[in-house]
């Protein structure tokens, strides 16, 4: 593809990155084969090879409008299209920039404005979220239905390893997970002690940032990914980590990115880029141990979790991180007996803040996942990432459940609830 970008874009990090991404566009269409929204909507423009049509328009000078914002808003970055794309091109990348663009352009409305800084600032501080959340679950019965939903259901974390081990790990403790289901990273810890392996989280570490670059905030989001460099440096410096491993799939993504999103920092592009070497979704740490796993596997029988399960691999893994069959091996090298899962390449329409944003769309990518995912009767859905299981879950009476507290429950004394 031809392009034209204005001169004051031209030759700057942002635009450097468009031109490279629009150029190895080469307008086929099998984007769109494999896109939620154009799936729904049925309009080339929102569509991935409409939406790189209007970046590249507005890139090149043309005007945008309040029409243009909504079609890139209606992307939920589920990245499948760079898994179909033949030519490679990285279209997450191109539409944060044609995002930037387009915002710096066109004002939201007040009322939008408010609700975005709202999720921004609120979401991604742990000491804020935690007590809305616990408030909100209090008063679930006065709220509507649709809220009372979102804001689930506590379950108990549990008993955490106090042992120490000669393997360690780091693990990045997030912003939302840790209050809204405590028991993934406790289930994380007791798997990896299970198997002589000790998870340590840096306290200084949080958000990973990719609530606030979805919602338009790049500096915030910056800002997240080199306090986070700066909370784990030393100890990944020492070589005394084997790597970092991410239980939310989500963040995994994220973090992976940190040596793109710094590239341009004098003081962070290095050390970015070897944290996101050495990032590991936890189910690709675990396949290296999986002999060792397997062996942890009780044998008596006695309330063991349902076998009877359904994965839901998430965007940010199958198509962010291009990890896919992974855990899916896993699981089953464990005994679970996997269901099939029809179109398992499409968002389930959770997609960070898009269920709060674009409710209509993403309730019917739900219920679409859920149809699919329940095709063969599973006892048990289990996913890798904390939003699409809230999201799930408000649409089934089926558990759903992060698949580390189905290992945990395997060979522990836990039961998924």
């Amino acid at each position: 593809m031809e392009t034209n970008l204005v001169p004051s874009l031209r030759d700057t990090p942002a635009g450097r990155t468009a031109d490279a991404e629009l150029r190895a566009c080469v307008h086929c269409g099998f984007c769109n084969a494999t896109c939620p929204t154009y799936q729904l909507l049925g309009d080339e423009l929102d569509g991935p090879r409409g939406r790189i049509y209007q970046i590249k328009q507005v890139l090149e000078g043309a005007a945008p409008t309040r029409t243009t914002q909504l079609h890139l808003d209606r992307c939920l970055t589920c990245r499948a299209c760079e898994t179909t794309c033949p030519s490679g091109v990285q279209y997450g990348h191109l539409l944060e920039v044609g995002r930037q663009q387009v915002d710096a352009l066109v004002e939201r409305p007040r009322g939008e404005r408010f609700q975005r800084w709202v999720l921004r600032e609120g979401l991604t501080r742990r000491w804020l979220f935690g007590p809305a959340l616990a408030l909100g679950r209090l008063a679930r019965g006065a709220l509507p239905a649709g809220l009372a939903r979102k804001v689930g259901r506590a379950r108990p974390a549990g008993d955490t390893p106090l042992q120490a081990q000669s393997r360690k790990v780091f693990l990045l403790r997030g912003c939302t997970q840790p209050s809204m289901a405590p028991s993934i990273d406790a289930a994380t810890l007791r798997v990896l002690d299970a198997i002589g392996v000790q998870g340590i989280m840096a306290s200084r570490a949080g958000c990973c940032g990719a609530l606030r670059q979805h919602l338009g905030d790049e500096p915030g989001a910056l800002a997240d990914a080199r306090r986070n460099v700066d909370a784990w440096w030393p100890r990944l410096d020492s070589g005394d980590l084997e790597a970092l491993v991410i239980n939310a799939s989500g963040c995994g993504a994220q973090v992976r990115d940190y040596g793109h999103l710094l590239r341009n920092d004098p003081a962070y592009a290095a050390r970015a880029a070897r944290v996101s070497a050495l990032t590991l979704d936890i189910g690709e740490y675990l396949a290296r141990e999986q002999d060792r796993l397997r062996d942890c596997v009780r044998k008596d029988g006695a309330d063991l979790p349902p076998r009877r399960v359904v994965f839901h691999p998430p965007c940010t893994l199958q198509h962010g991180q291009k990890v896919r069959g992974v855990i899916e091996g896993l699981l089953r090298a464990m005994g679970a007996e996997l269901q099939p899962v029809p179109d398992a390449h499409l968002c389930c329409g959770s997609a960070g803040t898009y269920s709060l944003l674009q409710p209509g769309l993403s309730t019917e990518l739900r219920d679409r996942k859920l149809a699919a995912l329940g095709t063969g009767a599973p006892e048990m859905i289990l996913s890798a990432n904390i939003g699409c299981l809230a999201h799930l879950e408000t649409g089934t009476e089926t558990p759903v459940r992060h698949w580390l507290e189905w290992v945990d429950a395997a060979i522990g004394q836990s039961r998924p609830a």
